[in-house]
C-alpha cells in the first residue's frame, strides 16, 4: 500500500471519529435566529398593514379610473396602468382574504382547541 493511500485512510478515519463524537445538538441548532428573518418580518408587516391596504385601494381606484375614463392611452401607458392595478390587487389580497375570516396556515390545534376537546371528552360541554 502506498504512503498516500494510508494517509487518506487515516484522515478519513479521524474525520469520522471527530464527526461521530460531536454533540447531536450541534447539527440541529439552526432556525430561529437567521439573519434575514428580521427584515422579512418587517417587509411582511409593511405589506399587510393598514397603510398598505389604503395604498392598494387607492391604486386600484386610480388605475380603474384611468382605464375607464382615460380616453385614448397608448400601449405603454395601458400596460403601466395594468401593472399598477395588479400591484394594488396583490397588496390588497391579504385584506380581501382577511374579510372572509382566513388568517393563514394553521398546523395543529391551539391551546384553546385542545382545552375544549378535553372538556368534550370529559363530558363538560354538550356539542
Amino acid at each position: 500500500m502506498s504512503r498516500k493511500a494510508s494517509v487518506v485512510r487515516v484522515a478519513l478515519a479521524a474525520t469520522t471519529i471527530v464527526l461521530a463524537s460531536l454533540d447531536p445538538a450541534v447539527a440541529s441548532s439552526g432556525g430561529g435566529g437567521l439573519p434575514w428573518e428580521g427584515p422579512l418580518q418587517q417587509i411582511e408587516q409593511s405589506i399587510t398593514g393598514p397603510v398598505a391596504g389604503y395604498i392598494a385601494l387607492a391604486a386600484v381606484a386610480i388605475a380603474g379610473g384611468m382605464l375607464i375614463f382615460g380616453g385614448e392611452l397608448n400601449d405603454f401607458a395601458r400596460r403601466l396602468v395594468y401593472v399598477v392595478l395588479v400591484a394594488g390587487v396583490l397588496l390588497g389580497a391579504t385584506t380581501i382574504v382577511g374579510l372572509f375570516g382566513a388568517t393563514g396556515a394553521s398546523i395543529g390545534l391551539t391551546s384553546v382547541q385542545i382545552a375544549s376537546n378535553g372538556m368534550k371528552e370529559a363530558g363538560g360541554t354538550n356539542g
